[in-house]
């Protein structure tokens, strides 16, 4: 055998293995293109289709961390805590942090957008006030000390359409505005807040717009006590100068009746400004003989008296830095005061320094009906806020 006729057996036999190891061989299958998440933008930033179907969902919230300092009738102060040692009385910092999960959903059908929205709240730390009581029948003596205070769903509600059903602050607020852009906008409370609702909402075209809102209310003054709910309508105009918005509101349970009326003015595009007065009938509020004594407080008609005024505005020095301020005062005589500065360090962590004044018109008469918990007839405090929204 020469060596031409090895090399060509050689060459035979390596193709013939080669062949048969082909024949065996494992195909791999390709792989299935992944589904990425689309962007949805229908309703604005942030939304992205769920996969398989045809919602939009955002999610977003924020982290909160607020310090406070001074008297307990600015809502600021922590007073007459017990010392460790000796049991005598000084105040401490009111603080509380918050992470505040939301979300959003969007969709269209044939009967209108269909959306959602849920607001599920986490607290930890301690409770404004005064502690100067430390009988074991005070069951909220201990509320200065820190602790994981509340899981509260705040807003949960569906919306089809113009109409809307599930839990929701009132329409008493919501429709016609809170009281400003400061923290403590409830030295002299002007309305109820959460409650079960069902709603319906309706655009006139030209800048009107109206609603209607059946409501369950909430606590023991304000939660319905029957099948008749408390009834809220509204009509509002709003143009580029601003908005006129006017609300009435029915309280079943004690058959009183309350309205507000706000003008908002855009002064320029740096400054903008509020007026709203409250006038509410409290003949039943008042009665004292009522299986629940509300004290002149109701639902709705929250503030001292028959009527009250709340006025700011917020003036922007620049895209960074603004100041907020709110004036209110109400037919007991009660006079708040809370001014802020708002400055954002970078795009979603803005730091908010405020300080709140008090004046308790009716301190000293028997029928005061203390709404923030006041120890003395004046009150100062203040509250540093740091908040990363998402």
């Amino acid at each position: 055998m020469n060596i031409k006729s090895l090399l060509l057996g050689s060459a035979a036999a390596l193709i013939a293995v080669s062949g048969a190891r082909a024949a065996d061989a494992v195909v791999v299958a390709e792989p299935e293109p992944a589904e990425y998440v689309k962007i949805c933008d229908v309703y604005g930033a942030g939304y992205f289709y769920i996969p398989g179907t045809e919602t939009c969902l955002r999610i977003g919230g924020y982290v909160r961390y607020d310090i406070g300092v001074g008297d307990a009738g600015s809502l600021d102060g922590v007073n007459h805590v017990p010392d460790r040692q000796d049991g005598s009385a000084h105040s401490t910092y009111y603080k509380n942090t918050r992470f505040t999960l939301k979300t959003w959903t969007g969709q269209e059908t044939e009967l209108g957008t269909l959306k959602t929205y849920t607001e599920t709240r986490f607290n930890y730390g301690n409770s404004s006030g005064d502690y100067l009581d430390q009988r074991d029948s005070n069951t909220s003596r201990d509320d200065w000390q820190g602790r994981n205070k509340s899981l509260s769903l705040r807003f949960a509600y569906i919306q089809l359409g113009g109409l809307r059903v599930g839990k929701d602050d009132t329409a008493f607020d919501t429709f016609i505005g809170y009281a400003g852009n400061v923290i403590q906008d409830t030295l002299v409370p002007y309305g109820g807040q959460e409650s079960n609702v069902v709603q319906y909402y309706f655009d006139a075209g030209n800048g009107f717009s109206g609603l209607v809102s059946l409501e369950e209310g909430a606590g023991k003054t304000g939660t319905i006590d029957s099948y008749v709910p408390h009834v809220v309508g509204g009509l509002k105009y709003k143009a580029d100068w601003g908005a006129l918005t006017g609300v009435v509101a029915y309280d079943s349970n004690y058959e009183e009746v309350a309205g507000k009326v706000r003008l908002d003015v855009n002064v320029t595009k740096e400054l903008s400004l509020f007026v709203m007065g409250g006038y509410g009938s409290d003949n039943n509020l008042t009665d004292t003989t009522n299986f629940v004594n509300a004290k002149g407080r109701g639902f709705y008609k929250q503030w001292g008296g028959n009527w009250a005024v709340w006025g700011g505005g917020t003036y922007k020095f620049n895209a960074k830095t603004s100041f907020n301020a709110q004036v209110s005062y109400d037919d007991w005589k009660n006079l708040g005061i809370a001014a802020n500065i708002a400055y954002t360090v970078v795009p979603g962590f803005v730091v908010t320094a405020e300080v709140d004044y008090l004046n308790a018109g009716k301190f000293d008469d028997v029928d005061f009906n203390n709404w923030t918990k006041a120890n003395k007839k004046s009150s100062v405090g203040g509250i540093l806020r740091f908040q990363r929204s998402f």
